[in-house]
């Protein structure tokens, strides 16, 4: 019989597991998707949208050696441990291989690795489980629906307005973006004031609040005036009042959160941050042993394991003392929350960040210490603090002064450097005391529009509208990047004008598909998919009967943009010449096309890099059909020189060759001579 073999997706994660389980099983890697959806068929989808939306899956491109290799690891093993991600896509991965490799029912055990540490790996493997079919449907619902979505409006897009792609998720995404820049630019300031009184003995600061029992708002100058000459020299303290409030601890990190405070205290983006929590989850070789260092990052769930509460709350005891141990939260009822894992911790609270810190990379580091640091911090107790409020009079005008004193830590003591927490301490003071001063300082102020998105504050708006997966919610944001939908000001999105083109045409003729309440809808049916409430191929037919006819219509009526004009002839017939996108990217052309098919060739300065070795000629800069650099002689075709790897001009003192710039270094063309 053969050995036990174990199937995960990435190397790094199998040279760990491997280390844990021994001798008698094989863990080896997929290196990631085997399969997707073939790009072939009606439109390209790769799914027959006339029998019941049969995908057809395909092996990814470069990955036939793989798929041989591990059906070869298949037919030698005893079983098949399906060890993918334990989450809607790693069940589906996880069928994809099954189906893929040819594995039998009575062959394969699935195993839901939520932590890389060798407990949790071989209690994993002793506790197998089978694969969700429903978790399978509801996910590669969602892949085809991307699919469906993601092609049509792309096509339609790029065919009409010159743009790149939409998607589901993405385009209600750039929505957001470019309502909330409308918002900015209607946008009127409206102008108000403030009045603050400013005393030396005792030293205090009180803003006008009231005029007798109202509010008052100060709108302009003239206001203001009439408020500072009511006033005498002379505040009489009216009322003082103290409040203990509890400052309550945190929730430990779900995705979405663990994103949004990486980019607000850490700068990092979420594609950072998730790149980085991998590596974290999947294994860091420490001094003794290789380990992962946190748990699974794509969850929606706050709860923690009944084993690391206990051991925390030990921990508490022993370092900070009882009465820093807090409780343990409970599950916030929220929709569309995915799957019942545990939140993001570490795998050992006794793993403090300095006793690791020189295991890993300074990026590495910081994450794991807000990640260690906020699961600790919410177990501890609540913070406690001392509100005081002073409120003085001055002819009926009311002025209000405020502080806050931190009187217990709690959690703080250990969460303190990801919060702003200052003390502002008020002076002693007694009701019916008269305080005097003459220094009453006006301010006039206008109102803001409201902020541009942050990559955080685009994610927590996302995740309130119940829109897309936290999963999903970094591969978004690079995408209405990469898209150039979006550029970056102050870390901030602002919406190009091909942004706002690409949303405006959606609107025209998806208004009632690409938005907020309808994408909302949807991930709701893919939730009742996944509980098996629902039948997959049901769901896509209808979406499918509403979406189709609307792209058909949309194809007909939408206008298509006029290519730009470079103000100049063309030599063959005279018509405007203009700019036009093609395969690989843009170029002049008649605006006659296809009567005149006249294509202006690109007139390129001749960079001369060296003397060829090979001829009389000159080495020079060339560019492929394609775009890519290379350097080559310009007798060609007499002299075919030709290379990848730039020449410096410089021969190498070894062998006579010529030398390359290579990976940032010079080396030899021939030998391996490097400087």
């Amino acid at each position: 019989m053969g050995k036990n073999l174990v199937i995960v997706e990435s190397p790094s994660k199998s040279k760990t597991i491997e280390k844990y389980l021994g001798k008698d099983f094989k863990v080896v890697s997929s290196k990631g998707h085997i399969r997707d959806l073939a790009t072939s068929g009606r439109f390209g989808l790769g799914v027959d949208v006339d029998k019941d939306f049969k995908p057809n899956y395909v092996a990814i491109k470069g990955k036939s050696n793989v798929i041989i290799g591990l059906k070869r690891d298949v037919k030698n093993s005893n079983m098949v441990y399906l060890a993918s991600d334990p989450d809607r896509e790693g069940e589906a991965f996880a069928w994809h291989l099954k189906v893929a490799l040819g594995i039998e029912d009575d062959k394969y055990k699935r195993v839901l690795f939520n932590e890389i540490t060798k407990d949790k790996v071989l209690e994993a493997i002793d506790k197998p489980t089978v694969i969700d079919d429903d978790l399978v449907k509801s996910q590669e619902t969602r892949r085809i629906l991307d699919r469906i979505i993601g092609f049509r409006l792309s096509k339609l897009l790029q065919s009409k307005v010159g743009a790149k792609s939409a998607g589901r998720v993405q385009s209600v995404a750039l929505k957001l973006i470019v309502d909330r820049e409308r918002e900015i630019e209607a946008f009127v300031p409206e102008e108000y004031w403030k009045i603050t009184a400013i005393f030396d003995k005792p030293e205090l600061e009180a803003e006008l609040f009231k005029y007798k029992k109202d509010d008052i708002e100060l709108k302009n100058e003239a206001d203001t005036k009439k408020v500072l000459d009511s006033l005498g020299e002379e505040y009489t303290v009216e009322s003082i009042s103290q409040k203990e409030k509890k400052k309550k601890s945190k929730y430990p990190f779900i995705t979405s959160t663990l994103q949004q405070e990486a980019s607000n205290k850490l700068g990092f983006s979420a594609k950072k941050t998730m790149s980085v929590a991998q590596k974290l989850y999947e294994g860091i070789d420490l001094e003794d042993e290789t380990v992962g260092l946190i748990t699974y990052m794509r969850t929606d769930s706050i709860r923690l394991s009944d084993e690391f509460s206990k051991a925390t709350y030990k921990y508490i005891y022993d370092n900070y003392g009882k009465e820093y141990a807090g409780y343990v939260k409970k599950s916030k009822k929220t929709e569309n929350v995915q799957d019942a894992h545990e939140a993001i911790r570490p795998t050992s609270i006794f793993r403090e960040p300095l006793k690791v810190k020189k295991y890993l990379s300074s990026d590495e580091f910081k994450l794991y210490s807000l990640i260690y640091k906020r699961a600790l911090a919410s177990l501890m107790a609540d913070a406690k603090v001392k509100g005081t409020t002073i409120v003085l009079d001055n002819n009926d005008y009311k002025f209000k002064a405020t502080g806050s004193v931190l009187v217990f830590d709690g959690y703080l003591k250990v969460y303190a450097d990801y919060e702003d927490q200052d003390d502002k301490i008020l002076p002693e003071v007694k009701e019916n005391d008269v305080l005097a001063t003459n220094k009453v300082e006006p301010a006039q102020h206008f109102t803001k529009p409201p902020a541009r998105y942050t990559e955080a504050r685009l994610i927590k708006e996302m995740e309130e509208l119940g829109i897309g997966r936290p999963s999903t919610y970094a591969k978004i944001m690079d995408t209405i990047r990469s898209r150039d939908y979006v550029t970056m000001e102050d870390k901030k999105f602002v919406p190009t004008e091909v942004g706002f083109e690409t949303t405006d045409k959606l609107q025209e003729f998806f208004s009632d598909l690409i938005n907020v309440e309808y994408t909302k809808e949807m991930e709701e049916d893919l939730d009742e998919i996944a509980e098996g409430k629902l039948v997959w191929n049901k769901v896509l037919d209808k979406f499918w009967q509403v979406f189709e006819p609307r792209v058909e219509k949309a194809f007909e009526d939408m206008d298509k943009k006029a290519p730009e004009e470079t103000g100049e002839t063309c030599p063959n017939c005279g018509h405007p010449l203009v700019v036009r996108k093609g395969r690989y990217g843009e170029f002049v052309a008649c605006s006659n096309y296809p009567e005149c098919k006249y294509i202006k060739k690109e007139e390129k300065k001749e960079v001369v890099i060296m003397d060829c070795p090979k001829c009389d000629g000159k080495i020079i800069e060339k560019t492929t059909r394609r775009g890519k650099t290379f350097y080559g002689c310009n007798n060609y075709p007499k002299c075919d020189f030709a290379s990848w790897d730039k020449p410096i001009g410089k021969n190498c003192p070894l062998c006579g060759e010529y030398l390359v710039e290579k990976q940032d270094k010079v080396k030899c063309s021939s030998c391996d001579y490097e400087e």
